[in-house]
């Protein structure tokens, strides 16, 4: 696994939901703060988002836009003012009138993909709650091919009942969360996170603590897998993650049993793949970190199983 991957893995949960909608004339919904993530694409025409507390933004053909974390907003024909938000109409009803089977947009109106991924924020890692309150990715010719092929192939899933659509088109969302995360990491220019995965001696070292890390990690042995001396990489890791490698990995390794506690019953299997020899090692770490026993943080998770 890699920072990113390890990043969305973690916080993800359950299947991700979408809309593909159609709208023309004067129109205003509005989109009530959640607890996760939710993201939109322009097909057709052009529309504004106002996300609350921020200010209007312009949507045109191809953009694309994320709210990481759950922001209220609301998405209308025009720039809207506090009159025509008070008056927005809740997007859950408003979606599902909008006539997604009528035939290609015509010239006036709008057509978007929307949708929600939900996210358990309990345990974000600093890469995830580093991302903006907004991220705009405007379409632009020759740029983010990639993007630009899931945004078609999930439009024509989500255009049309294909056999195999159910399995498609969470694979087709989740992809579509990948790309834009990356996106924003390789074209952001002031966050610490990029600067991060940016730098080739903190991303050998997180490169290889994620790929492994049950692995009997030392100081010496991750500089060497680095390629660096042990005081160059304490101090470039330490002086970009805002923590040493091995607090870095102690941290991770606490982070990885919390998800595995929502997949598997089994605390030996647990403990050993993030690095610990017995369940106990790893219930005094893991209650030192989170304040809470595994079998107390387990049941407390979605779909967690009653405390013993």
């Amino acid at each position: 696994m890699d920072v990113v991957s390890d990043a969305i893995s973690t916080v993800r949960i359950g299947q991700p939901a979408s809309n593909r909608v159609r709208v023309s004339g004067s129109w205003c919904t509005r989109l009530a703060p959640y607890d996760g993530a939710g993201f939109h694409v322009v097909l057709e025409g052009n529309c504004w988002l106002l996300p609350d507390g921020g200010s209007p933004v312009s949507l045109g053909v191809g953009d694309a836009v994320l709210l990481p974390h759950g922001t209220g907003h609301v998405i209308a024909d025009s720039p809207a003012d506090a009159v025509a938000v008070e008056r927005a109409v809740p997007f859950d009803g408003w979606a599902g009138g909008q006539g997604a089977g009528r035939p290609r947009a015509a010239s006036g109106e709008v057509e978007m993909l929307c949708g929600k991924y939900r996210l358990d924020h309990s345990r974000v890692h600093p890469l995830m709650a580093e991302l903006p309150t907004l991220v705009h990715l405007p379409n632009r010719a020759g740029i983010r091919p990639e993007l630009r092929a899931a945004i078609d192939l999930l439009g024509g899933e989500l255009g049309e009942q294909r056999p195999g659509s159910c399995v498609a088109v969470p694979s087709l969302l989740d992809l579509l969360l990948v790309y834009m995360i990356r996106s924003w990491v390789s074209e952001d220019r002031t966050g610490v996170w990029p600067a991060v995965l940016g730098d080739p001696v903190a991303s050998a070292a997180l490169r290889a603590l994620h790929s492994d890390p049950s692995a009997p990690w030392t100081n010496d042995r991750l500089a060497a897998e680095a390629g660096v001396s042990r005081p160059t990489l304490a101090r470039r890791f330490t002086a970009l993650v805002g923590r040493p490698p091995m607090a870095y990995l102690t941290w991770w390794r606490l982070t990885l049993a919390a998800t595995l506690l929502r997949d598997t019953q089994d605390p030996l299997a647990i403990a050993r793949r993030v690095g610990y020899g017995t369940p106990y090692a790893l219930s005094h770490a893991f209650s030192r970190e989170f304040g809470t026993t595994p079998g107390r943080y387990r049941a407390a998770a979605p779909g967690g199983e009653p405390a013993l």
